[in-house]
């Protein structure tokens, strides 16, 4: 049986760099060699042997954002296409809808191959964090964005959406709801999970016997990250017993350590290292309303951890309010810490939601997310001469 040929295009390819790599390293991990040959064409490469090819283009960098760099088609077009004629893909998968992603859909759009596309970065939501002083600047981005992204992502054959709620934001906006299928993120059970607990170690960061209020995120200001702020300024105006705890790295780290100079900032944390902040800490607050999916929402329900969420983006979805955790106007400071308070007076109150939570996030396995990917790529894989696509 001949192999299905996937070219899968992605920006970066480093594991745990994001959420959006992480991903994809579930995928790597998962594909069957049996019945798949797979050629990964990225800007910044991986810094392990993912078991496939890897065609790196090189990158220029991103303005305001020096975590990240794009991949430059400048005077590689050529090479890239000769390596996709070579390789003679029967599917391909783009993660972003950047230069590389568009070369990628455009070439596959001349040959009639399906392209495949996971929504990883609700983009769009980020423009008014950058420009929220300017409201007629952030109306007219926000709109080149969504026209920049309905271009790209109304072409694809298939969209993987991880949540109902973004594919109702995204169909609002435009997007062609019949492409969409909804495929959410994973989570590994035997790592997250209230066995890891160990209260020693988060005492041993913290100095004292408070209760930790724990936040795990990139630390950039898109992620609502002035709303964390105001709520440490509660907690401290109040002198209330609670740690707050962040683990992440990001542009935003620096000028949060001066504006909450009494925060456990943690810089990056593996998931070996996350996972029992986790399970070690007592409330979980998620303040960002930018996400496409929001894997520490699931991260944390499954290391019995209460979570209080921003009721907003994608991740709103994960969260049953008043029966798996509780969803707040994001930017309500105040809200937060009433739940918190809310669970910390009422034990009953508080288990019940940990263990409704443990029971709903079994839901999020891997192995079988990844088998229906590749199953779906088996599906696609045939010529779509019906598609009515153009390039």
């Amino acid at each position: 049986m001949n192999k299905i040929r996937i070219a899968f295009f992605a920006e970066v390819l480093i594991r745990d760099y994001d959420g959006a790599t992480r991903t994809i390293f579930e995928i790597i991990d998962r594909i069957d060699s049996s019945r798949f040959e797979f050629l990964f064409f990225c800007g910044t490469p991986p810094n392990e042997d993912v078991g496939w090819e890897v065609f790196h283009v090189p990158t220029v960098p991103i303005p305001f954002n020096k975590d990240y760099k794009m991949a430059s088609m400048f005077m590689m077009g050529p090479k890239v296409e000769q390596r996709l004629r070579e390789f003679d893909p029967d599917v391909i998968h783009v993660s972003t809808p950047s230069p590389l992603g568009y070369f990628a859909l455009k070439h596959a759009l001349r040959k009639n191959i399906a392209v495949t596309t996971i929504y990883h970065t609700h983009f769009i939501s980020y423009v008014r964090y950058y420009t929220k002083n300017t409201p007629m600047v952030t109306s007219f981005l926000e709109c080149a964005l969504v026209s920049h992204n309905k271009s790209f992502y109304n072409r694809c054959y298939k969209i993987y959406v991880p949540t109902g709620a973004m594919a109702h934001e995204l169909s609002e906006f435009g997007f062609n709801r019949g492409l969409m299928s909804i495929w959410p993120r994973g989570i590994n059970l035997s790592l997250f999970s209230p066995d890891r607990s160990d209260k020693a170690f988060i005492q041993s960061i913290t100095k004292n016997g408070n209760k930790n209020i724990f936040f795990a995120s990139r630390l950039v200001w898109e992620k609502n990250l002035e709303t964390l702020c105001n709520l440490y300024d509660l907690i401290q105006a109040r002198d209330l017993p609670y740690n707050l705890v962040i683990a992440g790295d990001g542009l935003a780290r620096e000028e949060l350590k001066s504006r909450m100079p009494h925060a456990h900032l943690l810089g990056h944390a593996d998931h070996d290292e996350l996972c029992v902040l986790y399970a070690s800490s007592d409330y979980f607050v998620f303040t960002s309303d930018t996400e496409t999916f929001g894997n520490v929402i699931i991260e944390a329900m499954a290391s019995g951890l209460p979570s209080i969420i921003a009721d907003g983006g994608g991740s709103r979805s994960l969260i049953n309010h008043g029966v798996t955790g509780y969803k707040v106007e994001p930017t309500d400071a105040e809200a937060y810490l009433e739940k918190i308070e809310l669970l910390e007076n009422d034990a009953n109150l508080k288990a019940t939601i940990i263990n409704n939570a443990l029971a709903d996030v079994q839901q999020f396995s891997w192995d079988t997310l990844v088998d229906g990917l590749l199953s779906d790529y088996e599906e696609v894989s045939t010529p779509i001469f019906t598609h009515g696509l153009s390039a």
